[in-house]
Parts: C-alpha cells; structure tokens; sequence
C-alpha cells in the first residue's frame, strides 16, 4: 500500500470511501508524530474505549498526567539492576527448567511440535513472573493460572477485532447487549480480574504481616510501595490502578517476544548459512566463558546475562527478523489540532493514524519508547542461543524463503502471529 507513494504516506479511505486516516512509513513523519509534535499525537478516545476492560487505565492505554505517572514510576524500577536481574535469572530458570526439558521430549518423541504455541507458553510463563512474583508451569494442568492464561488469550483475540470492525456500532452494540464475541469478552475480563485482584489483595496481607521472606524484586512487589508517588482515594482505588498497570505489561510481554523469535525461527530454518554462523558464534562465546570461569560442563545450554552481550551476530539477526516481521506491526495516534507533516501532508483534528516507528519501527519512538527493550532482547537472545545451541529447526513448511517472503503466512491482531502456527522438527546437534 505504501511501497508505490514517493513519500510512503496515504490517506486511508473507510469502507465507505470516505478519507479516515493516514498511513505513513516515513521516517521524518514519524519523528514528528512520536517526538517533535508528541503532544499533538495521543493514543485518544478510540484506542481507550476499545482496551478499556482489558487494560483500564493503564500505561499503555490513557494520555497526559495518567500517562506521565506510570511512565515515571515504571522507568525508575526498568533502570534498576535489581529488576534486571531479577528478570534475567527468571528467563534462564525458564530456559533450564521448562522450554529445553519440553523441547527435549518432543525432540525424542520425533513428532512436530508447534514452536510457536511452545514459545507463546514460555514467555507468558516468565511475563507472570515478573509481573505477578509467580510460578506457572503451563505445560502442567493448573486450573487457575490455565483459566487465566486462556481468558487473557480470548480478550486480546476479541479486542483485537475491535480496531477491525469497520462499524464500531456493530461491537458496541454487542457489549450493550451482551451478545457474541461480546459475551465472552465479557466473562473472560471477569476471570482476569479476580485472578489479579486475588494475588494483590494476597501480596497486600503479606506487607501488612511485615512478611520478610520475600523480596521485592516482581513488578507488583514494586508498585504496592507507591504511596509517596500516587495518592490514592482508598485500598480499592490503588488495587484497581495496580491491576491496570501490571495487566499492561503482561500485555506487553506475552505475545511480542514469542511472535519475534517465532518469525526468527521462520527465517532461520530457510538460511542454513545465518544458522551456522549464529552457532559459530554461540560455540565460541560459551568456549571463551568456560574458560574464564573454570568450570564443569553444564546439563543445559544456558548463557548469562553478560556472556549474552556477546552475541553480536545474534542480535543483528534477531533485529533484521524484527524489522522484516516487527511484533507490533501497528502504531495509532489521534490528533488533538490540525497539523502537517513534514513531508507536506495535512492532518485534520482527530484522525486516526496507524504507522510505523522511525528508522527502526519495533520498539516505539520518542517519549514512549518500550522501557523493556533491553530486557527482550535479554530473553530473545537468551531463548534463541538455548534453542540453536542444542537443536537445527527444521520448519515443515520450507520456512522463509525468498517465494514465501512474498506472501508470508501471518494474522494481524494486536501482534504479528503466524497464522495457523509453526510446525517445526527438532534435529539434535552431535556435540
């Protein structure tokens, strides 16, 4: 759509023909969406009523001084190294102790596996970590965290079909009635809210105690010590401001890291060159560490956070896959007056306008640039190593190459899955 335009921005029609937006790849348009004009440009009345039950009046889903606060609170505790490592040591507990072992046993058993459903359970297993202090093992049968984890899925399934609609009337309509999709979503926000308003009331009796085991390293542990920065009405209002900003960032975290290395994944299994130089690089790094560190030969494959920094190659592929297949392939903005564009295109008082970030689209731009940018790549990398160290991904449907390039498989919703998920065979290396 953009690709034949001299300055990558059109004026997108609605289904009546009638102009509803503007689409823009540009990088100079971009710039002054998301940093030069960023007050002019807010996320507005469409993108809050659409994730209002979802995502309440969370970070990622309100403007102004709402924004600005959580924004504040949350990148003080992104830039501490204690939350750094608290996630790092998460994902590599994860690594050890769930995705290789599973990875393990379906690779015995000679059998597809769906590396995307494997690697959506992962990261949405480490994101309740973080966020909530929590262990869950996905692949086990436990009720309360499954009910959860499918409400969670079924919410942002239907709330994606929202920004789809092409008559908002027709999903509004439905939720006044409590008819369809809307029903379901309905009775799926009521399972998150019980699940998460459950373990804040829990944490809250734990701080009342003066409980000491545990330490405050989880997101929630974080923000149940706001007092000093957010004045709150009653324990209601702040239980209700805590579950919109930690069900915001496992928002954040469930699907855009296991939709990144899925496309990763994709594209590697049809570049056997890319794969052997990222394993190269691998073998190297993990010699150059046992080394320095003297130690015995590990069970699992399993890099640290420094060693990770190492893996130039790595990351430059896992960014190449982002840009070609970037998780969050859609920004939105309102615009609160009339402006233009750099590139001399007029924009009208609350339009609504999709578009991509700067230069580099996948992780924002400008004062709402992604606070976990660092620690995904952490878990990108971390995941990607563990994986290609022990096993050549052998993706049953040829995976990317140049002809499938052309008409790649993927859905669009909130994130950039794959449509129909990733059936790959895991081929054990000979060490």
């Amino acid at each position: 759509m953009l690709s034949p335009t001299p300055s990558s921005t059109v004026i997108v029609p609605n289904f009546l023909n009638l102009p509803h937006g503007i689409c823009t790849a540009n990088p100079t348009n971009i710039q002054h969406l998301l940093q030069s004009n960023f007050s002019n440009y807010v996320k507005g009345s469409r993108f809050h009523d659409v994730l209002h039950e979802l995502l309440g009046d969370g970070i990622f889903n309100v403007d102004g001084n709402l924004w600005t606060v959580q924004r504040k609170i949350a990148s003080h505790d992104f830039n501490t190294k204690s939350l750094r490592n608290f996630i790092s040591d998460t994902v590599e507990s994860g690594i050890s102790n769930r995705l290789l072992p599973y990875l393990s046993a379906a690779s015995l058993a000679e059998k597809p596996t769906d590396l995307q459903d494997v690697l959506q359970r992962f990261t949405f297993s480490n994101v309740l970590k973080v966020a909530f202090g929590i262990e869950v093992d996905l692949n086990e049968k436990e009720v309360d965290n499954l009910q959860f984890v499918r409400a969670f899925d079924l919410a942002v399934e239907i709330a994606s079909s929202r920004f789809t609609s092409p008559l908002p009337l027709t999903w509004q309509l439905k939720r006044f009635l409590r008819i369809g999709c809307e029903a379901r979503f309905a009775d799926a926000i009521k399972v998150i809210d019980i699940y998460a308003m459950e373990i804040i009331k829990s944490r809250e009796k734990e701080q009342e105690n003066e409980w000491l085991g545990r330490e405050n390293r989880d997101l929630l542990s974080r923000f149940l010590s706001l007092n000093d920065i957010v004045s709150f009405d009653d324990g209601n209002h702040k239980r209700k401001f805590l579950r919109d900003i930690i069900i915001c960032f496992i928002l954040a975290g469930k699907d855009s890291t296991s939709t990144a290395l899925t496309w990763f994944f994709w594209l590697i299994s049809a570049h056997p060159r890319v794969a052997e130089l990222i394993y190269t690089e691998l073998m190297s790094v993990a010699t150059a560490a046992a080394e320095e560190e003297k130690e015995k030969e590990k069970e699992v494959f399993v890099l640290r956070y420094d060693e990770l920094k190492n893996l130039h190659y790595l990351h430059a592929a896992l960014s190449e896959s982002m840009r070609l297949f970037p998780p969050l392939p859609i920004n939105s903005r309102l615009a609160v007056e009339d402006d233009v564009l750099p590139d001399g295109t007029h924009v009208k008082r609350g339009v609504f306008r999709p578009f991509d970030q700067f230069q580099y689209p996948v992780f924002h731009g400008g004062p709402r640039i992604c606070l976990g940018k660092e620690m995904a790549y952490v878990q990108m990398k971390s995941v990607a190593a563990s994986i290609l160290h022990e096993y050549e991904i052998v993706a049953l449907d040829g995976g990317g190459t140049a002809e499938k390039m052309m008409n790649p498989p993927y859905m669009l919703s909130l994130t950039l899955k794959m449509k129909g998920g990733f059936p790959v065979k895991l081929k054990r290396r000979r060490h």
